[in-house]
């Protein structure tokens, strides 16, 4: 590959090592499809709330206390006394309620259009450990100001470890370095929420070097055949997510400025008290779905298995897909039943955060059944009796005939 510039210093560096050679070959000239919509915005706007994250939260460690005594009023400093302090903290909060907003429709548009197809399955897997370490820094996260939402969530959670037969009891005393959540487990999870970022930085660089081996998916769900189906990434899709990345911006600012607790629980305004039980604990909004799984399995055991099966059954998700076409754009039964699916990811949502009791227990324990329904039989099913609409015979070829029926 020639070098990317006619620069010396450039060349001379690239010479000894090709980073901008392979910047230019993975940035610029990497072909895309080039019929993306704006559902395929929604990847780099995760990467570039994670750079937001990764830079927020290095600037409130350095005015963090992670001790029991010191933890809450640290918080409530650097809202009060840190320069722009009030702007790194709503800046970081609400940055981790866009971060999901952000991966759940880029899961759901992966869901939708096939994405989890071959030669895409690794791409996939790489996509869920992702959102399994999003969850896990989310948790560890809400833990830290120290409030009473904090310290009971953090009891409530790491007490579902207890269900696991024989090695329970010992992961749970791990996670509590002791016999209750106290300063240790603060010790404990202030680093882990630190390191974890970094973790998913790494992650996210495989994911996208799997990205550009097999290429992008687009709407039609066809593969590239032909030059004449792709483009370069650079000009045209710099431009288009920059177009998306200005109107994020607004949406993600605007509860940053106008609606900064919008999305957080008021008890998490009181200083932690081992000693008063808050009246209904609720972790944060983008677990509610999977909480509400949780609540709907009487047995704790069977409840968390149920919990983590879940997500872990998403895994095998390319497999249980027996159809031969990706995009649901050309398969009118089963593009119904994946918006449906959204729906009780919805109405699971809304259960998880109501009191498990009466209507709402019974239909978050429908909702549990019809999303395990959804994955194990409906899918494997539809995909062998459903008949695809004719896919086109290369991604041109429809603009090409519409092009034609113009003329």
């Amino acid at each position: 590959m020639s070098a990317p510039s006619n620069n010396k210093v450039v060349k001379w560096v690239d010479d000894r090592l090709p980073i901008f050679t392979m910047m230019k070959h993975s940035a610029i000239d990497y072909p895309t499809p080039k019929n993306l919509n704006y559902w395929w915005n929604f990847g780099s706007l995760a990467g570039l709330m994670l750079v937001i994250m990764i830079l927020t939260g290095l600037f409130l460690a350095m005015n963090y206390v992670p001790h029991t005594s010191m933890a809450f009023d640290s918080v409530e400093r650097i809202m009060r006394d840190v320069n722009y302090g009030w702007l790194l903290r709503y800046l970081h909060a609400n940055g981790a309620s866009m971060f999901f907003i952000l991966v759940y429709i880029h899961i759901f548009r992966g869901l939708y259009y096939g994405s989890y197809k071959a030669p895409r399955e690794v791409l996939w897997w790489l996509g869920l450990v992702i959102y399994l370490l999003m969850m896990a820094t989310g948790f560890l996260g809400y833990v830290l100001p120290w409030g009473q939402m904090s310290f009971w969530g953090a009891t409530v959670i790491t007490n579902l470890f207890s269900a696991f037969p024989l090695v329970g009891e010992h992961i749970v005393t791990w996670l509590w370095g002791g016999f209750s959540v106290d300063n240790p487990t603060l010790n404990r999870f202030f680093p882990l929420h630190f390191v974890l970022p970094f973790v998913i930085l790494g992650v996210v660089v495989v994911h996208v070097w799997a990205l550009h081996s097999v290429k992008s998916n687009n709407p039609l769900g066809i593969d590239m055949k032909t030059p004449q189906d792709s483009i370069p990434f650079h000009p045209y899709y710099t431009i288009k997510d920059l177009f998306g990345i200005g109107l994020f911006l607004m949406f993600y600012l605007a509860f940053v400025f106008w609606a900064p607790n919008f999305f957080g629980e008021p008890d998490n305004y009181i200083p932690a008290n081992p000693m008063v039980t808050p009246p209904h604990i609720v972790p944060e909004w983008y677990y509610l779905p999977f909480y509400a799984i949780l609540r709907s399995v009487p047995d704790k055991l069977g409840g968390v298995l149920l919990m983590f099966g879940a997500i872990l059954i998403l895994f095998v998700l390319p497999w249980l897909d027996t159809s031969k076409v990706r995009s649901c754009k050309f398969r009118p039964i089963y593009k119904w039943f994946t918006i449906l699916f959204l729906v009780n990811a919805f109405v699971l949502g809304y259960i998880g955060a109501q009191p498990a009791e009466g209507t709402m227990l019974l239909v978050g324990q429908i909702c549990t059944v019809w999303y395990f329904l959804h994955l194990l039989v409906l899918t494997p099913v539809i995909g062998w009796l459903e008949k695809p609409k004719p896919l086109p015979e290369s991604i041109s070829s429809p603009v090409v005939k519409k092009s034609g029926e113009a003329v």
